[in-house]
Order: C-alpha cells, then sequence, then structure tokens
C-alpha cells in the first residue's frame, strides 16, 4: 500500500488527526507537547483506495533531550519512506520559525507535500489557514481534527496525489515474510532457507539493515521470501532501529501471504509479538509461529508440548496458529517449518462446497442455536464461501445484526473443527435473508 506521513511541530493535533483518519484512538492525544514519542501505524480507506498512515512525533530541531533527538530521525525516517507526506500546522497560533525550518526539510524530500492547517473549527479559523501559503507550498487544506470539517476534501487531494498501483502481473508464487523482533534469527533462518549467506548474521539486534527478497525453489515450486529485519543503512539512524523496523514489518506483513512471526525460545512471547500477530490477522495472512534457538533450552519430559500450551494460552482468539520449534543454527526443523508455512498458505486458498457447507451449518445450528434477538427467534437459512485467499464465508439469516461475536467464535471454531484453515484467519459476513 502507499504510505502517508503525519508530521509537524508538538502539539498541532497530529495524533488528534491520525485518529480521525484511522477512526481508532491508537494515538495518545493530551494537550501536553511531545506526548507522541513512538510512531504510529494505521490504515485508511477512502475513495475506494486503502493507504497507510503513520504519526510521528513532534517535531523540534536544536534541542539535547533524548527523546526529542530520537524523535528528529523518527520524522525523517518516516519522510524518507513515504509516498506522500501531510505537514500539520495549528491555525489559532500561525507560522513559527519552526514550522520554517521543517517547510525547508519538506522541500528537500522530493515528496508531494500537503500543508494541513488543523484547529480550523469554524469559518474564522479556516480563514486563517490562508498565512500558511507562505510555507511555500501550493496545497493548503483547512481542516478540524475534532470535528472532522474539511477532511473529505483532504482524503480526495491524498487519493489523486498517491502512487497507482500499476498493472499487477499475475505471479502466483506464495509470498512468505519472516518477521519478528531484534536478533531472534531471522536472518539465520533466511540463511538456512536459502541455503547462502545472503544476510549479515551478528549478535548485535539490527544488523540486517533492509528487507531482502529472494525466491526459493521447494519441490520444483518457487516461492518468495522476504528477511525483514527493516533498517536500511542510514547514517542518522541509531536509537530509532525497532523504530523503523517495525514500519518495515508493517509494510512487509502487507505485501506477503503468510507470515512467519520468529520469536527467541528463551525469552518467549512478548507483548510485540502478540502485537504483530494481531496485526497480520487483521490484514487476513497466513500465520505461523517459529520458536528459534530451541537447541538452548534445557529439556525434560513434555517440554516442547508445555512451551505450546503456554503460548497458546497467551494468544487466546489466535490459537489456531500453528507453532514449530527450531533451529535454525543447528537446521534443526528448519524443513518441518517451512513444509507447516506451505500447508497453511494453502489453506488459505481452501475453498469448501457450498453443499458440504450447509449440510455443516444444518448440524451446527443444530447443537447450538443463535440466543434470541429482541425475542425473536434467529434462523441463519444459508452459508457460501465468497471467496478464497483469504476466505470469506456468507451467511444468510432473519436478524443479521442478531448475531453476537460469541456466536460468531463458535461458528468460526466450528469451521475449523470440521474443514481446517490451520493457521489461516478468516471473515464471516452476515447478510439478511
Amino acid at each position: 500500500m502507499p504510505l502517508v506521513a503525519i508530521v509537524g511541530r508538538p502539539n498541532v493535533g497530529k495524533s488528534t488527526f491520525f485518529n480521525r483518519l484511522t477512526e481508532e484512538r491508537q494515538a495518545i492525544v493530551h494537550d501536553e507537547p511531545g506526548v507522541t514519542r513512538d510512531r504510529v501505524y494505521g490504515h485508511v480507506m477512502w475513495g475506494g483506495r486503502t493507504f497507510s498512515v503513520v504519526d510521528t512525533g513532534g517535531y523540534v530541531t536544536h534541542s539535547d533531550d533524548r527523546f526529542e533527538a530520537a524523535i528528529r530521525e523518527q520524522v525523517q525516517l518516516a519522510i524518507e519512506e513515504a509516498d506522500l507526506i501531510l505537514f500539520i500546522n495549528d491555525v489559532t497560533v500561525g507560522v513559527t520559525d519552526l514550522d520554517m525550518e521543517m517547510a525547508n526539510l519538506l522541500r528537500r524530500s522530493d515528496r508531494p507535500v500537503l500543508v494541513v492547517g488543523n484547529k480550523a473549527d469554524n469559518d474564522e479559523r479556516r480563514w486563517e489557514a490562508n498565512s500558511l501559503y507562505q510555507l511555500g507550498f501550493d496545497q493548503v487544506y483547512a481542516v478540524s481534527a475534532i470535528n472532522g470539517m474539511g477532511t473529505g476534501d483532504l482524503l480526495d487531494a491524498v487519493v489523486e496525489l498517491l502512487p497507482e498501483g500499476g498493472e499487477e502481473t499475475q505471479d502466483d508464487r506464495p509470498r512468505f515474510a519472516i518477521i519478528g523482533r531484534p536478533n531472534v534469527g531471522k536472518s539465520s533462518l533466511t540463511n538456512v532457507l536459502l541455503g547462502a549467506e545472503r544476510s549479515i548474521v551478528t549478535e548485535i539486534s539490527g544488523t540486517t539493515r533492509d528487507a531482502i527478497d529472494a525466491v526459493l525453489k521447494v519441490d520444483g515450486r518457487e516461492i518468495v521470501l522476504v528477511d525483514t529485519a527493516g533498517l536500511r543503512r542510514k547514517a542518522k539512524v541509531h536509537e530509532n532501529v525497532e523504530f523503523y523496523s517495525t514500519l518495515r514489518t508493517q509494510r512487509a506483513i502487507e505485501s506477503c501471504s503468510t507470515a512467519i512471526l520468529l520469536i527467541d525460545a528463551k525469552e518467549g512471547l512478548e507483548a510485540q509479538d502478540i502485537k504483530v500477530l494481531k496485526q497480520a490477522e487483521m490484514l487476513k495472512k497466513g500465520l505461523v509461529l517459529g520458536i528459534n534457538k530451541w537447541d538452548l533450552v534445557e529439556k525434560e519430559t513434555n517440554t516442547a508440548r508445555d512451551y505450546e500450551a503456554a503460548i497458546k494460552k497467551r494468544l487466546s482468539t489466535l490459537e489456531f496458529v500453528p507453532v514449530v520449534t527450531i533451529s535454525a543454527m543447528t537446521k534443526q526443523r528448519v524443513r518441518k517449518l517451512l513444509d507447516k508455512v506451505l500447508e497453511v498458505d494453502a489453506e488459505r486458498h481452501k475453498r469448501i462446497s457450498t453443499s458440504k457447507l450447509n449440510d455443516w451449518l444444518q448440524e451446527t445450528v443444530a447443537r447450538q442455536h443463535p440466543p434470541l434477538y429482541r425475542n425473536q427467534r434467529i434462523k441463519i437459512n444459508y452459508v457460501t464461501q465468497v471467496r478464497s485467499g483469504p476466505p470469506v464465508f456468507q451467511f444468510f439469516t432473519n436478524y443479521p445484526k442478531g448475531i453476537r461475536d460469541a456466536y460468531r467464535r463458535y461458528l468460526e471454531n466450528r469451521i475449523r473443527e470440521a474443514f481446517g484453515f490451520e493457521g489461516v484467519p478468516m471473515k464471516l459476513v452476515f447478510k439478511q435473508k
């Protein structure tokens, strides 16, 4: 997807604007300048297009503060990666020296820039947005992130300026992304699979400075492998290794069909790993969890079984994700991991016949009926799979709004029980009969 970066000095409403575009409260919003220190990543759908958007911290120059220095690097990295930049300003304050410095930086970037005059909550403030033309850009849009005024016109302009996807050539090759936190062995695993030292491997976190695409032949079939350690070799990148790695990982997930999340067996599953898995699930990518460095784990009877059970318990709604213990160093079970990824990718493209689905539906509903909706009985009459890769199942019922999350989960679990789909997120759609 194209990427749009939201930049500007502190306290101009960048995070509020980000939340408005993504329709979620992902970014922390507070009156105190400098609240957003990490970049936040989301997706926007508008005018038939979908694009990614990244929120950045407030840009401050000539500061010795450690966090403000880190934010400067984040902003610069986001600008380099973005296809379009939204330069947020505060119309109630007007143009400051810091705004002018940032405008000079953006003009050197060769990226399309739209100046956004935020906090234009009434007609008087909308007129004040004209003062932002002195920043030297052609387009200024007056908006209110709080009430949404002007955001539609701005999004129309964004969609018009975004690069077209171009003619997509038909490529049936599976595309696998190896993702995970720094130093869990992504490059080592890539090297083992390719049988060549394609990636630099050291014990220092963040050694790999870019995503590497490679073609791997398995049993005569080609697959595309992406090592997403995720940081370009930039002179100004120091402590922002993980900030930039996160951005590249997100974009790799978008472009793959199946993601292999690699974790360190000694460190276990962490909150960031679960966050990445949920992101991949939201984008309906195939998922496999690889537990690397298994050779370093002290083993007793049922160690692997207990380890997997503990992980499944933490994953909660992602318990359908298969777990494979490996060692990239000793090559232990690496082929098993690859076979599992190929299985999951095949499951993602599987289709179930309508007759089988409706036989299953009768039995499943008979076992447990949907709860009443407004004292009315819910009837699910029919189900069909409307697409694969990822799978989408469409149910026809008299009360679509009456199907609650608990019953959705029940249906999804019964689909998996009957038809498989291991490691494959699916979508259940309910329509009026």
